[in-house]
Parts: C-alpha cells; sequence; structure tokens
C-alpha cells in the first residue's frame, strides 16, 4: 500500500480538484434543471409536439440512468481525472450540438450524447474529491460540492429563464461551454493519482441490455401517449424479455452491473423502490409545471424559473440540517414523513391551481414539495449506505443514483397519457390546468406508495 503523498504535488491536487468538480458537477447540475423551463419555446421554435419534449428529457435521461454505474467503473479503471476530463469534453460538444441543432431528431441525438458524457462526468467527480481529500477535509469538501450544486440547481430555472427570454434558448447549451472550458483548466493541473487500482470486469452485456430494455419502454409509453397504442403496446411488451435477460445476466456475472445480492437485503430493496416512486413524481410534476405557467397563466420563461425557487432553496438549505436530524431520530421515522408531506404538496398544487395568483396557485404547494423532499433526500442516502455491506457503499450508491433517473425516464415518457396525444400549446387553458390536476394527483399517489415503500422496508431501529 502506497503512503500519503505529501508532496507539491498532492497540494497541487487538492487545490484544483474542489473547484474543477464543483464546476463540472454544475454542468449537470444546471442542465437538468433549466431545461424543463425551455421546453416550451423548443417546441414553439422546433415546430415540435410533446413527444420530441418529452425526448429531450428522456433522451438525456436514459443515457444518464443506464450508464452511471458504467462510468463509475470505467473511472476506476483508467483513472477518475481521465475520465472527468474525456466527460467534460464530451459534455461540451454535445451542448454546442445541442445549441445547433436545427430538427427535433438532431437535438434527441445531441441531448442523449449529452447524458452519455454525463454519466461519465457525475461518478468521476465526487470520485476526485473522495481521493483527494481524507477525515474532516474530505467532510468539508462534499459539503462544499453538494452546497455548490444545490446553489446552482436553486439559481439555474431563472437563470436559464432569462437567458430564453433575452437570447432564446439556445443560449441554454452555448453558456455550458465557458463553464467546461474553466473545469477543464482546473482539472488538467490535478496530479494523476497512483495506478495501483483493483480493477473491475465491465458489464457490458448488461449496460446494453439496459439501455435497450429502457429505451423500449420509454419509445413505447411516449408512442402510446400519443394515441399509438399498438406501436406503443408492442414496444412495450418488447421491453419486457429485455427486462428478464437484464435480471439473468446479472445474476450470473462474474463482475455485475447491478449486483443482485444487495436486494436480498429488505432495507435496500425498499430504498430503492422508494427511490423510484418518489423521483416518478418529481420529475412528472416539474416537467408539466413550466408548460402550466407559461401555456394557461401567462408566465415568461423567466418568470417561470423563478416560480421554482422556493423548492430549489428548501431542497439546497435543508438538506444538511436533514442529515443531521436522522441521526437523531432515525431515518425511518423521516422517511415516513418526507414522502407524505410530498404527496401533501402534489395535493395541493392540483387544488389549488384555478386560484390563478402564484402566492395561492402555486407557491404554497411548491413550499410543501420542498420541504418534504428535504426531509426525505439524506435520510434515504443514508438508509442505503446502511443496507449496504462497507465494502459495496459505492455500487449501492450507484444503484440509488441511477434508480433516481430511471425513476423520472418512466414518468416523463407517460405523461402523453395525460393530454391525448394533444399538442399542449394548442390546449384552452382550462383542459391544460385539468390535465395538470391529474398529473399532480398521480405524483401524491406516487409518493404516497413512497412512504408505504419506506414503512414496510427500513426497520423500526433505524
Amino acid at each position: 500500500m502506497s503512503t500519503p503523498d505529501t508532496s507539491e504535488t498532492a497540494i497541487r491536487n487538492t487545490r484544483w480538484v474542489l473547484p474543477a468538480t464543483i464546476l463540472g458537477s454544475s454542468l449537470g447540475f444546471i442542465d437538468s434543471s433549466v431545461v424543463n423551463v425551455a421546453l416550451p419555446a423548443i417546441q414553439s421554435d422546433l415546430n415540435a409536439g410533446l413527444a420530441t419534449a418529452q425526448w429531450v428529457v428522456n433522451g438525456y435521461m436514459l443515457m444518464l440512468g443506464s450508464l452511471i454505474l458504467l462510468g463509475g467503473s470505467i473511472g476506476d479503471r483508467f483513472g477518475q481525472r481521465r475520465i472527468f476530463l474525456w466527460g467534460l469534453i464530451g459534455f461540451a460538444l454535445a451542448s454546442i450540438a445541442c445549441a445547433l441543432a436545427p430538427t427535433p431528431l438532431t437535438l434527441v441525438a445531441a441531448r442523449t450524447i449529452q447524458g452519455i458524457a454525463a454519466a461519465f462526468l457525475v461518478p468521476s467527480s465526487l470520485a476526485l474529491i473522495g481521493s483527494a481529500f481524507t477525515g474532516e477535509a474530505r467532510g468539508r469538501a462534499i459539503g462544499t460540492w453538494a452546497a455548490a450544486g444545490a446553489l446552482t440547481t436553486a439559481l439555474g430555472p431563472p437563470f436559464g429563464g432569462w437567458l430564453v427570454d433575452t437570447i432564446g434558448w439556445r443560449a441554454i447549451f452555448y453558456i455550458n461551454i465557458p463553464i467546461a472550458a474553466a473545469a477543464l483548466a482546473m482539472a488538467w493541473r490535478i496530479a494523476t493519482a497512483p495506478t495501483n487500482r483493483t480493477y473491475r470486469d465491465f458489464d457490458i452485456a448488461g449496460t446494453i441490455i439496459m439501455v435497450v430494455g429502457l429505451g423500449l419502454l420509454s419509445f413505447g409509453l411516449i408512442t402510446a401517449g400519443e394515441g399509438n397504442g399498438t406501436i406503443g403496446g408492442l414496444a412495450i411488451a418488447a421491453s419486457i424479455p429485455f427486462a428478464i435477460v437484464f435480471f439473468a445476466i446479472e445474476r450470473q456475472a462474474s463482475e455485475p452491473l447491478v449486483p443482485m445480492g444487495l436486494f436480498a437485503n429488505s432495507q435496500f430493496s425498499g430504498a430503492n423502490l422508494l427511490t423510484i416512486t418518489l423521483y416518478a413524481s418529481l420529475s412528472g410534476s416539474l416537467f408539466i409545471l413550466p408548460f402550466v405557467l407559461i401555456y394557461a397563466h401567462g408566465y415568461s420563461a423567466t418568470m417561470a424559473g423563478a416560480a421554482l425557487l422556493p423548492f430549489s432553496i428548501l431542497l439546497g438549505l435543508g438538506s444538511r440540517f436533514a442529515g443531521a436530524l436522522a441521526k437523531r431520530i432515525g431515518t425511518r421515522v423521516m422517511l415516513i414523513a418526507g414522502p407524505s408531506t410530498t404527496g401533501v404538496g402534489y395535493v395541493v398544487l392540483a387544488l389549488m391551481v384555478d386560484l390563478g395568483s402564484y402566492w395561492l396557485a402555486f407557491f404554497p404547494g411548491l413550499v410543501v414539495i420542498g420541504i418534504g423532499m428535504t426531509i426525505t433526500v439524506a435520510p434515504l442516502t443514508t438508509a442505503v449506505f446502511d443496507a449496504a455491506p462497507d465494502d459495496a457503499g459505492g455500487t449501492a450508491s450507484g444503484i440509488n443514483n441511477a434508480a433516481s433517473r430511471i425513476g423520472g425516464l418512466i414518468a416523463v415518457a407517460a405523461l402523453g397519457f395525460a393530454f391525448g396525444g394533444t399538442d399542449l400549446a394548442t390546449l384552452s387553458p382550462d383542459t391544460l390546468n385539468m390535465s395538470y390536476r391529474w398529473i399532480m394527483a398521480a405524483a401524491a399517489c406516487l409518493a404516497f406508495l413512497s412512504t408505504w415503500a419506506a414503512a414496510a422496508s427500513i426497520g423500526k431501529g433505524q
């Protein structure tokens, strides 16, 4: 085992890791929070329907959710710094392609490439922090990284909305270029870590099956939601054998992408079911909310982005407090209370949408959802780590991260059923509000299902 590096190289390493990873991670945080606000403008400019808007989001989430575990393994094999650099370059090039996209198809393709790059960028950024810092310094660095992520997530929608209103939707992708360039300049100065690592085999077969299966499921749900039930139903049915084959491969693989043994622990299984259902509710609601604000209530993109600030700020500022509280009262209580509170928030949004004023129709519900998610996020991470063996913490965290993306992928793909294949821009405000109510009701049901998953699986002593 090598001794800790106390040379100038180690100091140089530590100095640039944190700012580089904060900037690199901000690409993913900003991208995921800004694009939803820009979707109405993208639809209008490219003369696209709801399905295109769904694929702009789902092309990214499909690749990120399917490849994030492989991305972590590749970083372990070839070095986190190297993969971080390639992830930055890939994300920047894909952002340029998004900004220049002349048609809906090319935009979706570019977003898919962005998701691939993010699958390498996201796990390597946190891994770089973990390898560069130790002890209390690591805790402070991760806290700083998380706080910066919360800040960029909170400021992303209003800033992105302002870019859409003043320059155009393409600017939300161009803004990634200087951020990526600055992160590259800093990451280039990070010293290369020692190479005496233990290598894992890559589960390429499992990864391919996962991408194809989830892609078929997403395509089927979107197509059926457009009104083409035959093709959509066939695609959904075709995704089932892929799921069966995936589980068979993972059980037999020497180095599986998803170690099935982890799911023998009921707490781990329940925590991931909670993650899928809760993040499905969140992704579906946050996807449709900007459309309702802009099309039914006359908001500008800037105003629609600013409308999300209460949720983002609460989640960003409260997560650390929630983590400390979980240590005092246990994760079980918080994982029951958090999703329940979130579900109540969706009910409030559904009931209040006709009141017109933002402060009555949207603000109360977003505050309640923000409180519920704040109560949930940190204890959920703790529950996942506690349920996994000590040597599988990174894998368990990666699976849970993928679960949140997969939940969002499925929810966004299914949204078309609420509109019967009709273009949102052509719906009357009353009709759009009614569909919005059904979506929020479904989101509430998913959140309450998350509560049941926590109650059934998280031990009373937790």
